[in-house]
């Protein structure tokens, strides 16, 4: 018999979102009771990145924003956890005293879902890397920092926000060493966030703009990256920061890089033992 949140959850079930890849399945349709239907939607796992929230004059920014709040808000019921693969802002930095009041209504979305028993983990972008306590004590997000193993639905998931892992970037990865140094991260928190913050998107912008997807080099990330972590023991490999939509499968094995939420809208996720990439149609 199902409990009384469980059938909430069924009754709630939103549509669902139009599918990027041939992947996508209606698990309602699929299942033969209503309670493997609730077993099902529980187990669903959700993956975005690369919002950049903050990078537009607000009132461009609105739309998308809210649009992002809606996906966030129709998780609960559908959603067993959520992972922002990094750079859901386009600069976060935790001042001691001070959070950017530009991101306020997405934090409390945020907020609004972990009190809807939703786990979220938030993965360091490049953009976003200065995660902090504030994130985990009042909004009850989980920063991470590195590469994030998941195990769900008998797959083995490897998730990275995506940047510096195609070999021969040395000058970026020098960058984000220096970058990421408590002694610069000390610095930069005697610069009055009405001074440092527009810095940080001045100096970001060059590097949030889409990919020409005609000459990515999706074979190498195929063949650096992926290609060595199954060989890991992983089932799956899912990236964001290229801002491209790409669901590459070879067998039982599945690259997945997310797009972004600032054209595209794309997420992905890992439903019935299976990733696909969706788009928030909304």
């Amino acid at each position: 018999m199902l409990s009384e949140a469980c059938q909430s959850r069924v009754n709630c079930t939103r549509p669902r979102p139009r599918a990027v890849s041939n992947a996508a399945r209606d698990v309602g349709g699929r299942a033969s009771s209503r309670a493997l239907h609730c077993a099902a939607m529980l187990e669903d796992v959700y993956f975005i990145a690369d919002a950049h929230l903050g990078a537009e004059p607000e009132e461009r920014e609105r739309d998308r924003a809210a649009r992002l709040h809606t996906f966030f808000d129709s998780l609960p019921g559908r959603a067993s956890r959520l992972v922002i693969a990094g750079d859901l802002f386009d600069f976060w930095f935790e001042y001691r005293t001070a959070i950017p009041k530009r991101h306020f209504s997405t934090l409390l979305a945020l907020r609004r879902l972990r009190e809807a028993g939703v786990p979220i983990t938030y993965m360091n972008g490049n953009h976003d890397f200065y995660l902090g306590r504030f994130l985990a004590d009042e909004i009850g997000v989980v920063p991470h920092d590195g590469p994030l193993t998941i195990d769900a639905q008998g797959r083995r998931l490897w998730i990275h926000h995506g940047d510096g892992l195609i070999g021969g970037d040395l000058g970026y990865r020098a960058l984000k060493r220096l970058l990421r140094n408590p002694a610069c991260i000390a610095l930069y928190r005697w610069i009055h966030p009405d001074l440092g913050i527009p810095l940080a998107h001045w100096v970001s912008g060059s590097s949030r703009h889409a990919r020409d997807p005609a000459s990515f080099p999706v074979d190498r990330l195929w063949n650096e990256v992926a290609m060595r972590r199954f060989a890991e023991g992983y089932d799956d490999v899912v990236i964001g920061h290229f801002h491209l939509a790409i669901d590459r499968r070879e067998g039982d094995r599945q690259l997945i890089v997310l797009g972004d939420w600032i054209d595209k809208f794309t997420y992905a996720v890992l439903r019935e033992g299976r990733l696909a990439l969706e788009t928030w149609a909304r």
